[in-house]
């Protein structure tokens, strides 16, 4: 009989966020691998299970990740864990996960503590459409592309960010965000937790040396307001669309924003476009 392999969410900080179910699963397994097990031995001896620990990182991925597919095939039930949330959100899990569905082994995904959801749910920003971009690459080229992609974004954006790199982040960040507001999370449910609100420019002149771990949530590309959707409207189709890309947005934006403003369906729009 094949194992299952389990993706256990653990706390972000408080160790008393995390639920029944992932306790009960943690002592039932026959294994867990742990991002850091020196990290996660703290959770564990705060919960009393004492399980076998398997060291499963980044920079090990690709061979573990062999070995605990070895022993899942053998019948061993495998808990995964990382040093803090979700397995598989901007830490190790993916590869795992995609081998584990090649060889047709069970994954179960336990649910618990996401940091990006918990800053997103307090930011008091739009959550009905959100953007996850994780953090912003240290390559130049790439980084840009990605900063383009928050400027024009009409969708709530999330970022993770480092402590050592905050400052250069919210730097670029105040070079094409212009007023549009951020909310800065720091330490999730830890004692000194946090969230800072206000443009880029506001948020680095009012802090301090960055320690800790942070979200940034950043608010949605203003579009339009209401009161100019007669104008639009008068417009011919291909002036609409104009009248957005000249603001940068992508062709799919464009499309659906003609079509919130316009009240029809988005394939009506997009049929003239093809």
């Amino acid at each position: 009989m094949i194992g299952t392999l389990y993706l256990v969410a653990t706390p972000i900080g408080n160790l008393d966020d995390i639920t029944l179910r992932a306790i009960n699963i943690l002592k039932s397994v026959d294994f867990i691998a742990a991002e850091d097990t020196r990290h996660s031995l703290k959770l564990l001896n705060h919960l009393k299970i004492s399980k076998p620990l398997i060291s499963y990182h980044r920079h090990n991925e690709e061979f573990k990740s062999e070995l605990l597919i070895t022993k899942l095939l053998d019948g061993q039930s495998i808990a995964l864990i990382t040093d803090a949330g979700t397995p598989g959100i901007s830490d190790p899990g993916e590869e795992i996960v995609k081998l584990a569905i090649k060889n047709n082994i069970k994954v179960v995904p336990i649910p618990g503590a996401c940091a990006l959801i918990n800053a997103l749910i307090a930011s008091g920003f739009d959550t009905s459409e959100f953007l996850f971009l994780g953090f912003l690459p240290s390559n130049k080229k790439n980084r840009i592309k990605q900063l383009e992609k928050i400027q024009k974004s009409s969708s709530t954006i999330i970022l993770y960010e480092a402590p050592h790199k905050l400052i250069s982040t919210l730097k670029d960040l105040s070079e094409i965000l212009e007023d549009r507001k951020i909310t800065l999370a720091r330490e999730l449910t830890k004692i000194h937790e946090e969230f800072i609100s206000g443009t880029a420019t506001q948020i680095l002149k009012n802090l301090d040396t960055p320690k800790g771990e942070f979200v940034l949530i950043i608010e949605k590309c203003k579009i339009i307001e209401n009161d100019n959707l007669n104008f639009l409207n008068n417009l011919s189709l291909e002036e609409h669309f104009n009248f957005y890309r000249k603001q940068g947005l992508e062709k799919n934006d464009i499309i659906k924003q003609i079509a919130k403003d316009r009240n029809v369906k988005k394939n009506e729009i997009y049929k003239n476009f093809v």
